[in-house]
């Protein structure tokens, strides 16, 4: 069969490979398209396996909102620069994978690579063809879906998607203003980087250790025994100002905290609203 530029452009089209790479792969496939979609995905599983070593550490974070607001999705894709993280190709196949991970909801990230991608290919297929087209190490690191019993997620994506975040908000209804809450504290989360919702999450061992420091810091700088437990209880009170999500102050606000926000729109809206959880994927954490 004869190679002429017309099925190099077709061949092109069909994998996304580079043209000289295309031409190579129907020469050796004596023109035969399918064979030569083959010898390319070998070709970029190659590809794939020579970068094995490389590092990953650049990307995106996608985050999906589907379910009429029930179901939050998170996702963090990895490739080795950030102009690919950019590039049109990366961004798409982010969004398919996540739209498939929003809809199916895989127990694993290998689960996830052995779900259809499409009619003809499974994830990890258009995984190891866009490794071969890009030329870059790339990886699913991780994913994680948030369900609402009853309330709303929200999502909220920040610093060129380099910070995704997922909020879910326990209410009767779901209504904008209430979106409008959910989407707050999710840039909230993006911004001040809380540890837990309430302080009756901090685990024990934590409180311990941060008054242990606290009371040895005090100790240093030669305050009398008498005073060195209520100055480390006053640390901790600070402490808790700085990685409690419902006592930090109001990024919009600083005059009030993340919980007056939430109980000023919960008696806006005749709703008791509750904060239920939170994700923050920051990419490469």
């Amino acid at each position: 069969m004869a190679i002429t530029s017309e099925t190099v452009k077709l061949l092109r089209e069909k994998t996304g490979a580079g043209m000289m790479d295309c031409k190579k792969a129907l020469e050796v496939s004596e023109g035969d398209m399918e064979k030569a979609i083959e010898y390319l995905r070998k070709k970029g599983a190659a590809t794939a396996e020579k970068r094995a070593d490389r590092a990953a550490n650049q990307g995106i974070i996608v985050t999906k909102i589907t379910e009429g607001g029930r179901r939050g999705t998170v996702l963090e894709l990895n490739c080795e620069t950030d102009f690919v993280a950019r590039s049109e190709d990366f961004v798409a196949f982010a969004g398919v994978v996540t739209n498939l991970v929003a809809s199916k909801v895989p127990a694993s990230v290998d689960e996830l690579l052995a779900m259809p991608y499409d009619a003809s290919k499974s994830v990890n297929i258009a995984l190891t063809e866009l490794v071969g087209k890009i030329g870059e190490k790339l990886a699913i690191r991780c994913f994680e879906v948030v369900n609402a019993a009853a309330g709303l997620v929200e999502a909220y994506t920040h610093m060129g998607s380099k910070i995704g975040v997922l909020v879910e908000l326990a209410s009767k209804t779901s209504s904008p203003e209430h979106q409008t809450l959910a989407r707050d504290i999710a840039m909230q989360v993006a911004a001040m980087t809380p540890i837990v919702v309430s302080r009756d999450e901090v685990k024990k061992d934590v409180i311990e250790r941060e008054l242990d420091i606290y009371r040895q810091q005090a100790k240093n700088e030669g305050k009398p025994d008498q005073v060195v437990d209520r100055i480390a209880t006053g640390k901790l009170e600070k402490y808790y100002q700085d990685v409690v999500l419902l006592e930090q102050s109001f990024i919009k606000d600083a005059s009030k905290t993340v919980k007056d926000v939430v109980q000023e729109t919960s008696k806006k809206l005749d709703d008791q609203i509750i904060i239920r959880r939170f994700l923050r994927y920051q990419l490469g954490e």
